[in-house]
């Protein structure tokens, strides 16, 4: 078989999809519009270049960053060799000299024998095999052809909302209830006090916001990005006034505080993010405001003192698909088998969360090719929680995620201290990451 791929961007999710399928016998074409082209965040002419911040976050394996790591290194990875050989010192974590991993990214990339760069804009979905790793900032013909593909429009400012692990809420300071009873216990419900909503909304207005970026605003605009009244930033709608927040979404009607009888002044709700109920994200509250901002503002909240943020809210300028609706748990598309996406654009997010999409792209492209059984890593590993994450029909307002422990499935007993927890969670998926290797042998 003539096993000829196309792969759409050279960042790190496009540069490891062409990595693993090029390695796997594949001749990839790897289509990348830099030099000739920048997007608004882009300014360094080689691959795989870190936008933000230079740091691909913990080493450790019991941290969700380095068990993702370590998983990636056992399938192969390209980056994650060429971020330690391109370190910088920064205590626990993997941090690199930007432009030294882009070049040596680069260099190992364009010495494949089996991958051809061609240079320039891709505009249109090109017929046969071919992976989309165009990026959170796709925008053009290319945009609105995958928008076409997908059903979906790509180009918006995504409003997310914080997301908390259930085990570091205090449920002594919180309860479950729907409003008006509608829905069992589908909410944890943070009651405030007037007092501690006075103090609460003193703080929120006169948090510090994040700054906007060129590229997180509208094209060919100066203006900040537009705030619209449906995702409206938690702080804004706070500054309209004393009160603004208690008939949005801190609105407390419908609700009766069950260890109490007490009606709360304000209310903070927080649902499911999640079918295991691991994780739970904050109603309402999209925001701009600076993450250590978030940590301390947000803390003020009755049961999340102690919270444990996996997510911090954003407001960005991003662009991804729908892919609960749209892709299998190979990163292929269910009605375009044959077309693979992978990166941000699929709603995984982070440096290292988008490379390793990729390797699982091209791995899986190529045993697709092959008319093989497609790779799904087990669910207890990083990277199979996030495989099963964004393609998981149940999760009904699908929001990018970062690896995190909350993603993967309870351990199944009580380990209180947190370092030891991980530490099992993360030899757990070790484990299930090998064995699945040896029934896949």
């Amino acid at each position: 078989m003539d096993k000829k791929i196309t792969v759409i961007g050279a960042g790190l999710a496009g540069c490891e999809a062409a990595w693993a399928a090029a390695n796997r016998g594949a001749k990839v074409r790897l289509v990348e519009m830099k030099p000739e082209k920048y997007s608004p965040a882009h300014k360094y002419k080689g691959f795989a270049e870190l936008v933000c911040s230079n740091s691909l976050k913990a080493s450790r394996i019991n941290s969700a960053a380095g068990l993702l790591k370590e998983e990636m290194r056992r399938l192969g990875s390209l980056t994650v060799p060429c971020a330690e050989e391109n370190a910088v010192a920064a205590g626990g974590a993997l941090a690199v000299d930007r432009e030294k991993f882009s070049d040596s990214v680069t260099e190992k990339i364009l010495s494949h024998p089996n991958i051809t760069l061609v240079s320039g804009e891709q505009e249109d979905i090109p017929e046969g095999y071919c992976v989309i790793a165009s990026g959170p900032l796709t925008a053009g013909r290319l945009a609105e052809n995958i928008g076409s593909l997908c059903g979906k429009r790509l180009s918006f400012f995504d409003a997310a909302a914080p997301i908390v692990t259930f085990e570091s809420i205090d449920m002594d300071k919180a309860f479950f209830a729907a409003r008006y009873g509608r829905g069992g216990d589908d909410y944890i419900n943070c009651p405030f006090t007037k007092e501690e909503y006075l103090a609460f909304h003193h703080e929120l207005i006169n948090a510090e916001s994040a700054p906007v970026h060129d590229f997180d605003r509208p094209e060919n605009s100066r203006d900040e990005f537009t705030v619209y009244e449906g995702c409206m930033p938690i702080e804004v709608l706070a500054k309209r006034g004393e009160d603004a927040a208690r008939y949005g979404a801190m609105k407390p009607v419908g609700l009766t505080d069950s260890r109490t009888g007490i009606k709360p002044y304000a209310v903070v709700q927080l649902r499911r993010e999640n079918a295991e109920g691991t994780l739970f994200n904050l109603v309402g509250f999209q925001t701009n405001l600076r993450f250590p901002e978030q940590k301390r503002v947000f803390s003020m909240i009755p049961g999340l003192r102690n919270a444990e943020f996996v997510r911090y809210g954003v407001m960005h300028r991003n662009s991804f698909i729908d892919s609960p609706r749209l892709l299998n748990g190979d990163f292929s598309m269910r009605s375009r088998p044959e077309v693979f996406f992978a990166g941000q654009i699929t709603g995984v997010e982070g440096y290292m969360e988008s490379a390793a999409s990729g390797i699982m792209a091209g791995i899986n492209i190529v045993r697709r090719m092959e008319e093989k059984e497609p790779l799904i890593l087990p669910r207890e590993t990083m990277i199979g929680a996030l495989s099963h994450y964004i393609s998981d029909e149940s999760v009904e307002n699908f929001q990018p995620m970062g690896a995190n422990m909350g993603i993967l499935p309870d351990i199944g007993r009580r380990i209180k201290d947190k370092q030891e927890r991980y530490q099992a969670v993360a030899d757990r998926a070790l484990e299930a990451f090998e064995g699945y290797f040896k029934e896949m042998t």
